[in-house]
């Protein structure tokens, strides 16, 4: 579950990160779109000045043989056009018989006043007032004499006014069609996550109180890119151990339940009986020495059964809770010694049932508690002797293959049937429907050989083998000592 959240999370994450990144790229473009339309503006401006001022440059060639010829420049070469010739020999500049000047001649007289200090052309925009922003140039025809032009930059600037329109609009479109264009390509690729969304919601809404609730909803599709899909994947997969976990919760509820009616049942039959016995003894008849010691005999049985089963739900609880210390007093000992104890013992309470030592190790010495391999052991060979018939062959034996200790326990019977197979060690599980005491037990036979094998670090399998039934008991050889027949 932590590995899909983190999954998740780091999924996530990428998403919002593509996300902020395609942002900053909105964010960019902008700051690209302002760049070039600056640099294309400042580029075309310079441009049209320089063609400007090669324009004057060629017009004061023909202006100066004029102004040399005739003392002035007597005519303009266009309209808007300024030419002024200015002797500067003396302190300030003073205009030599004025043929075509604005009313404003102060930019003018200034930029020759400058010419007469300056060994090359000068060339400057300014504004003069009443006409607009000019171009001037000066340059010297003769010593002391400074021609100057002025030529009006209106066009200029309407130029430049047309191309920052153009361009504004140009680049107005360009983001409009991006952001369109980039919100629909967001929202077909966060199309995935809002199904998601809405599936999640739809989990949400489900109801999974009940025990055999399930999660039928699942994030399809295949859209949104690998980040998408891994999510996706991330996503589904957390469904499924969710629904895994609802159904190993429902599973357990269920054994819980039937574990309590069972044991409910188990206990309500010796509990019946110790009460019927007592009140017995409230009638004269019961208190007949014969039938008093009778009725005690009785009562002392049933008490006796039901700790049996107490101890073994006590045990199992225990098992259950890990607290293996407790149940277990693990000591060195000979399981092959074990074995034939318990043989011995099963020969002597069931000697209707043929036993068959099975050849193995002389000895084997394991790290177990005896107590408890010794109470699986039993149940294994009372189970063989309970559910088979009279006369049916049992055999048991010790073996090691693959660094486990086997302890083998088979009998000729009938077999189990394969419905009854997977639920045999369940607890108050009965292969006999109709649940005599005479035959089976309370059921918890081997579902407490079962956790006692399991609390010693081995396993108890029961082989699908027709017409036989064979427990197989393995066990972890550890530090054995094996001494061989």
């Amino acid at each position: 579950m932590k590995a899909v959240l983190g999954r998740l999370r780091h999924t996530y994450r990428r998403l919002r990160l593509g996300t902020r990144l395609a942002l900053g790229l909105g964010v960019l473009s902008l700051v690209v779109f302002a760049v070039v339309g600056w640099s294309l503006t400042t580029y075309m401006r310079d441009y049209l000045e320089n063609q400007l001022g090669y324009q004057l440059k060629v017009v004061q060639t023909v202006q100066a043989k004029d102004a040399e010829a005739n003392g002035t420049v007597r005519q303009k070469p266009y309209w808007g056009w300024f030419t002024a010739v200015y002797d500067v020999s003396g302190t300030s500049a003073k205009l030599r018989r004025p043929a075509d000047i604005p009313h404003d001649t102060r930019p003018l007289a200034a930029l020759a006043e400058a010419m007469a200090h300056s060994d090359k052309e000068l060339m400057r925009t300014v504004t003069i007032d009443g006409e607009g922003v000019y171009r001037i140039r000066a340059c010297e025809i003769e010593p002391g004499v400074v021609l100057v032009s002025a030529a009006p930059m209106a066009e200029i600037e309407n130029t430049i006014d047309h191309l920052v329109a153009v361009q504004v609009i140009a680049f107005g479109l360009a983001l409009l069609a991006l952001v369109v264009f980039g919100r629909k390509m967001l929202r077909r690729g966060l199309r995935p996550l809002s199904d998601m969304a809405h599936t999640a919601h739809g989990i949400t809404s489900h109801d999974l109180t009940e025990s055999a609730a399930r999660l039928p909803l699942r994030a399809d599709g295949r859209d949104g890119g690998p980040e998408v899909e891994e999510l996706r994947s991330a996503f589904n997969t957390m469904l499924e151990h969710i629904d895994d976990s609802l159904a190993v919760r429902a599973a357990a509820e269920q054994r819980l339940r039937r574990f309590v009616a069972d044991a409910s049942h188990e206990l309500r039959t010796p509990l019946m009986s110790v009460r019927g016995y007592a009140d017995l003894f409230q009638y004269a008849a019961a208190n007949a020495p014969g039938e008093r010691d009778k009725h005690l005999a009785r009562l002392r049985a049933e008490a006796a059964r039901m700790g049996v089963l107490l101890d073994d739900l006590l045990l199992l609880a225990r098992l259950d809770a890990a607290e293996v210390e407790t149940p277990l007093r693990p000591v060195e000992t000979d399981l092959v010694e074990l074995v034939e104890q318990a043989a011995d013992a099963f020969r002597a309470s069931h000697p209707d049932h043929p036993l068959a030592l099975t050849p193995g190790p002389a000895q084997l010495k394991l790290r177990l508690d005896p107590q408890r391999i010794r109470q699986v052991l039993d149940n294994l060979l009372t189970n063989a002797a309970v559910h088979t018939p009279t006369g049916t062959a049992v055999s048991v034996g010790v073996s090691v293959a693959d660094g486990r200790a086997l302890v083998r326990v088979a009998d000729a019977g009938p077999g189990i049937p394969s419905d009854d197979r997977e639920r045999v060690f369940d607890r108050f599980y009965r292969v006999d429907k109709a649940r005599s005491r005479d035959r089976g037990g309370s059921g918890l036979g081997l579902a407490v050989a079962g956790s006692l094998v399991r609390a010693h670090g081995g396993t108890i399998e029961l082989a699908d083998e027709p017409g036989a039934t064979v427990f197989t008991v393995a066990l972890p050889l550890g530090h054995a000592s094996l001494t061989k027949p």
